[in-house]
């Protein structure tokens, strides 16, 4: 989700000139309702929890980190890291050790103070098979939180790392033991306390209506200043289409990822304006290398290579990246996107060859039936491609790819779901082919989620369930190294590794058009989210609505 570098200067295409007058700090006076149309519902709000978009959008807003990235996303030490919930840390001489000063004026929502105990029962949340967060592998390194009083609370870690003060404070998400020491930590998932969450950032939770609705409103007593917006709400939208809708009649202030085949409509509105917004997100086709819902058997299909090289090589992903993007596409290269520092556009991908797939299938004995659909020992060669409702874009491909394979004389069933459903079925590995799109991370580390052996599990991002033990050890020694250099050239002989697996066919990297209106001014925004900094957001004052909206007020 992150980038050391910042390299996002190519992504300011065509819509919005890159003058950064979009990103800079708004002036404006605190008031006014900010209504996102987001795209699917969130599955979980807790954020040990938390592992979908809507999910993380509502933890920016209403959790705060010990201390913030800096604008720079460096994960380096601490350098440019700001204080949140501890006001100063400190390190110990063998750099094993953190001892952090918490801010004593850090409120839960509640009015409770935040206090040490709560850092040493939030890593617990994180790390503990029994709640089971996509993001334990994140923790690895992190031994312990201990107490050292009420305000200061003590991280000791495993071993002396590049990335170890970013691994704690990025992704550790506290939260209060107050309120949720007393689920036991294997009903957390269906507690339903647990959807009624309590923070200490600059939005406090109001209410969350499944398929409609979460609404959020300022915290007038924060211990960082209250926020330029009263209120944010997320209306859930089924899809781009109907979020589109929203942002064009003002229905919604803001949608990410605007709808690419219907351009020209924004760039003509007088009520919403185009914003590009840097990001790390990429998506490929993942090739599920077992049965499905099976954790040893193998995939009859796909666990043989040659049939993942052959449908990797039948695929034209330059042909298909215009047919939906236009000029807008960027091209995967690998298992990573190009956004992110290690990135490389040298990994070598099998070639789009139609005639050498075609001949792949021969050899592995998938030949051409009477039908002229291939087939073999009376089985004929055709399997699901799983995708969701709330991506136009991967609904598109689907299609796209649905009709490149039937070319080589493979059968599809194309499987569109609603986001909650695709993401059951993605992690609990129920797909032959599954479309998934994942932010990464600014770290090297990160990496490990969704490439990594640890990353396996029904909680975990490595829904394809890959794994290499040489890729698990290049991604260990890269996220060592305190060498940038050498780490990012570990990173790379660990995807060209995982690229010659063939465990997928890498598609595109994501590009995002946002919408918002233009009554909004865009405060501070990082290449992680859109809703890291929604304090800094405002309405103009002289552009607010004062009108019922969908229930919602003043605006």
């Amino acid at each position: 989700m992150r980038s050391r570098h910042l390299r996002f200067a190519a992504a300011c295409i065509v819509l919005t000139a890159c003058t950064g007058k979009e990103n800079a700090p708004s002036s404006g006076s605190a008031g006014g309702t900010l209504i996102v149309a987001e795209i699917g519902d969130a599955s979980q709000l807790l954020p040990p929890l938390v592992g979908d978009a809507t999910g993380h959008a509502v933890q920016d807003m209403v959790f705060d980190h010990l201390a913030e990235i800096g604008p720079e996303m460096n994960t380096n030490g601490d350098k440019g890291f700001q204080p949140r919930l501890a006001k100063s840390w400190t390190w110990s001489a063998d750099s094993l050790s953190i001892a952090f000063s918490l801010d004593p004026r850090a409120k839960w929502h509640d009015g409770k103070p935040v206090t040490a105990q709560d850092m040493k029962y939030s890593l617990l949340l994180f790390t503990d098979p029994k709640v089971g967060s996509p993001n334990a592998p994140l923790f690895s390194n992190i031994d312990s939180i201990q107490v050292r009083d009420s305000l200061t609370p003590v991280a000791w870690f495993k071993k002396r790392t590049p990335s170890q003060f970013y691994a704690l404070v990025y992704n550790l998400i506290p939260v209060p033991q107050h309120v949720y020491g007393s689920i036991p930590l294997d009903l957390l998932h269906t507690s339903e306390q647990a959807r009624t969450i309590v923070g200490s950032g600059q939005f406090k939770f109001v209410k969350w209506e499944p398929n409609v609705r979460i609404e959020m409103v300022a915290d007038t007593a924060n211990y960082r200043g209250r926020p330029k917006l009263d209120r944010i709400i997320m209306s859930i939208v089924t899809d781009g289409n109907v979020g589109r809708t929203q942002v064009l009649t003002g229905q919604a202030d803001f949608l990410m990822g605007y709808p690419l085949d219907q351009m020209k409509t924004l760039d003509s509105s007088t009520v919403a304006r185009p914003l590009v917004l840097p990001n790390l997100g990429y998506t490929w086709a993942a090739f599920n290398p077992h049965a499905p819902k099976s954790k040893t058997a193998p995939h009859p299909i796909f666990s043989d290579l040659r049939v993942r090289r052959a449908l990797s090589m039948g695929v034209d992903r330059r042909a298909m990246l215009a047919n939906v993007f236009g000029s807008f596409g960027r091209i995967a290269h690998g298992p990573f996107p190009m956004t992110q520092s290690a990135a490389d556009s040298t990994i070598k991908l099998p070639p789009y060859d139609t005639t050498a797939a075609k001949a792949l299938l021969d050899s592995a004995g998938w030949r051409v039936g009477t039908r002229g659909m291939r087939e073999k020992n009376g089985r004929p060669l055709k399997f699901g491609i799983l995708t969701s409702t709330t991506s136009l874009t991967r609904k598109q491909y689907a299609i796209l790819l649905q009709e490149q394979f039937r070319r080589l004389g493979v059968q599809t069933d194309v499987e569109n779901l609603d986001g909650q459903a695709f993401e059951q079925r993605a992690r609990s590995a129920d797909f032959d082919m599954a479309l998934w799109s994942w932010t990464t991370d600014a770290s090297v580390d990160g990496f490990v989620q969704s490439w990594g052996t640890s990353g396996i599990g029904e909680q975990g991002q490595n829904i394809q369930r890959y794994s290499n033990p040489k890729v698990d050890a290049l991604l260990d020694s890269a996220a060592a190294s305190f060498d940038p250099d050498k780490a990012t050239a570990i990173a790379r002989r660990a995807f060209q590794t995982i690229a010659d697996d063939i465990p997928a066919i890498w598609l595109y990297d994501v590009v995002f058009v946002d919408a918002v209106n233009r009554r909004i001014n865009v405060g501070l925004t990082r290449p992680d989210g859109w809703s890291v900094d929604m304090g800094s957001w405002s309405v103009d004052p002289a552009k607010r609505i004062d009108r019922d909206r969908i229930g919602l007020g003043t605006r």
